[in-house]
């Protein structure tokens, strides 16, 4: 396998609760909001979509560098399209780069999807077959990055809508061999899998069973839409919600078996008051703290 050089990064992302950053909440999450800090307290780190912040300065990056500051921080892209036949976009990665050197962040992710072709951009995270040329041209463009960054990155399992007729493997044997053959690591989103599994008639506790820990660097925890369409209903991944209790459910049953993991509250549409959202931070920390505590008895 190749190698890729080792990074000094400031900090790592415990294995505790973060929230998604959003502009709304800059002020909160830096106890900004009065004298004291903000009585629904702080979250163990922050994660940002960096292409918000590829502009080279302004007021986003006043705010983020002062998160920097108290927070570890993970970057979770939108844009490469990894799974495109022409590879990660130049301009794209470039200046992912450029802010992954500025901020040295934790980790930085993207996802199992494309979402270019040619000159055309998408505004959607399209899927991709399981398939053995699809894996090709996915791990050829993973360490395109990967080499650029000079670091391992994250990929996330998607939410799918439709399976595609030639499928040669099942989701967690693809992502296997995504990180056996480039050495990523899987972000791991617990909401994607119970959306997945609704859309597509498979066993969400199986899918998550299947799941290897040792791959697992970051979970992902969000809410998702319900539309009722008679004969059945179709699951969308909005991230508009509270968390659903299927997903809850999903989520401590990985983590008892895997042990604490950095655990994400992502809320990207109907963005909440903060407390609302530190409220989701706060039973995620729970379930986390309990199963390190029962994993403690057992030693």
């Amino acid at each position: 396998m190749r190698s890729i050089p080792a990074l000094p990064f400031a900090r790592s992302l415990p294995p505790l609760a973060g929230i998604g950053l959003k502009p709304c909440h800059y002020g909160e999450v830096l106890g900004q909001s009065g004298d004291v800090p903000h009585p629904a307290g702080a979250p163990a780190w922050a994660e940002v979509h960096p292409q918000n912040y590829f502009a080279d300065g302004g007021p986003a990056h006043r705010w983020l560098g002062a998160v920097a500051e108290v927070l570890p921080l993970s970057f979770h892209s939108t844009g490469l399209s990894l799974g495109s036949a022409e590879g990660p976009c130049p301009g794209e990665l470039e200046a992912l780069a450029r802010l992954v050197e500025r901020y040295q962040p934790a980790q930085v992710s993207d996802h199992l999807s494309w979402s270019v072709s040619g000159a055309d951009r998408f505004p959607d995270l399209l899927p991709m077959p399981y398939d053995e040329m699809a894996l090709e041209r996915l791990c050829a463009n993973i360490w395109a990055v990967q080499d650029r960054l000079r670091r391992p990155i994250l990929i996330e399992n998607p939410s799918r809508y439709l399976a595609f007729a030639g499928d040669t493997m099942d989701e967690a044997a693809f992502l296997r061999q995504l990180c056996r053959q480039t050495g990523c690591s899987l972000l791991l989103d617990i909401n994607n899998i119970a959306v997945s599994a609704n859309n597509l008639g498979l066993d969400a506790t199986a899918m998550v069973d299947a799941i290897d820990p040792a791959l697992v660097g970051e979970v992902h925890l969000a809410g998702h839409a319900c539309e009722d369409h008679g004969d059945f209903i179709l699951a969308i991944d909005d991230h508009g919600s509270p968390v659903a209790a299927e997903t809850w459910a999903l989520f401590a049953r990985f983590i008892a078996r895997a042990g604490a993991v950095p655990t994400l509250i992502e809320w990207d549409t109907d963005v909440p008051d903060y407390a609302v959202l530190m409220c989701e931070a706060t039973k995620a920390g729970e379930i986390l703290a309990a199963a390190e505590a029962a994993n403690a008895r057992a030693a």
